[in-house]
């Protein structure tokens, strides 16, 4: 028969273990990916090389590097780098107010999406990340193809999660709409 110790140190230990199940559970589900296309589940995962930034990012869907390029203009230029050398602008215009595809500054203008956007879901970075990384059904009349590097079917080499991350930080930046800015929530 156990003792009264052995017991409260039997409970103790379960105890623990199902806190720490939890916790592993609610991490896990804490950044739940869904692609903009189908609202299936999109499979992006933590990679060895990735950043710190990449990591908590897939941990927590929050994105670091917007309120750091928010405060920090020079900073903010890493996520423009990606954008111009991946061709972003070559689509959505090298000011993001639109081209061929709509526009990201959300300024007014003569686009039906040049002051709202295409995907509801995308006035979050997490939103925004999920239409970039697994590409768009065509709502606007175009479709944006895949582009994380993680993704079937991606554009040339890919890009990773952190230069996915850089870039919604950088069009956060240049936003220009009156809407509410989710991302700095």
């Amino acid at each position: 028969m156990l003792g009264f110790k052995s017991v409260k140190a039997a409970l103790l230990i379960s105890m623990l273990g199902f806190v720490g199940l939890t916790a592993t559970t609610q991490a896990s589900a804490a950044c739940s990916l869904v692609s903009t296309k189908d609202s299936s589940p999109l499979t992006v995962k933590a990679t060895d090389t990735d950043t710190p930034e990449a990591k908590e990012f897939l941990a927590t869907c929050v994105n670091p590097y917007t309120k750091k390029f928010a405060a920090d203009a020079e900073a903010a230029k890493a996520g423009r780098k990606v954008m111009t050398f991946n061709g972003c602008t070559g689509c959505h215009g090298g000011n993001l107010g639109g081209l061929m595809a709509p526009s990201l500054v959300k300024n007014g203008g003569t686009g039906a999406f040049d002051t709202k956007w295409v995907y509801a879901k995308d006035s979050t970075d997490k939103g925004m990340f999920e239409t970039i990384s697994a590409g768009t059904p065509g709502v606007s009349g175009g479709l944006m193809p895949v582009w994380h590097a993680q993704q079937a079917e991606h554009v040339g080499d890919g890009l990773t999660t952190d230069e996915i991350l850089k870039a919604v930080a950088y069009i956060r930046t240049v936003y220009k709409g009156d809407g509410d800015k989710d991302w700095m929530k």
